[in-house]
């Protein structure tokens, strides 16, 4: 065989190999980004599609999605608004746990329309959510959940506060925290 060919395999053999290396040293990277950014939310997604190539492209999806978006901080005014309807849906509770869900699910609503946040389907808003907080969106399914089984079969009151302790953990990241806290 001719040296020159040899050489010219070998170069080909090495190309390939740093190729493929650096190919798989994005995919890591792609990879510790997307779980480090998602936590939680990056294994729900997994768990839930056939291949993990394809969640990863779903998360990005909802990336380049929501970058479209340009969501918005709320004015001091709109926080403080907002901050007071949430107390009074709260001090509701006590009397009418049911239609408290309700409520506190219209105001979650009202505070993502007025982020930015399209009002589509719950699982479009899911998706739009977990971009930007991905530690509480598991908190707003988890109480979307409570209220279609409350509106189904109706739901006992720990289930109803349950609901009510996670559109909080939502309302409050979306809100920022000090405004509930007051």
């Amino acid at each position: 065989m001719d040296t020159t060919l040899i050489i010219s395999l070998i170069g080909i053999g090495i190309a390939i190999a740093i190729a493929v290396s650096l190919w798989i040293g994005s995919n890591k990277k792609r990879t510790a980004h997307l779980k480090d950014r998602y936590g939680d939310e990056y294994e729900r997604t997994v768990t839930e599609s056939d291949r993990r190539g394809e969640a990863e492209k779903e998360l990005m999806a909802r990336e380049e999605r929501v970058k479209r978006l340009h969501i918005k901080e709320l004015t001091d005014e709109q926080r403080d608004r907002f901050g007071d309807e949430w107390r009074l849906v709260q001090v509701r509770f006590v009397d009418d746990p049911g239609a408290t869900i309700k409520d506190a699910d219209t105001l979650v609503q009202k505070v993502m329309d007025a982020r930015g946040y399209p009002i589509t389907d719950f699982d479009q808003q899911a998706a739009d959510i977990s971009v930007d907080h991905p530690e509480v969106v598991s908190n707003y399914r988890a109480a979307h959940t409570i209220a279609l089984e409350h509106e189904r079969d109706g739901a006992g009151t720990e289930s109803l506060r349950q609901a009510v302790i996670h559109y909080r953990a939502l309302f409050s990241e979306l809100l920022g925290r000090s405004a509930v806290a007051r």
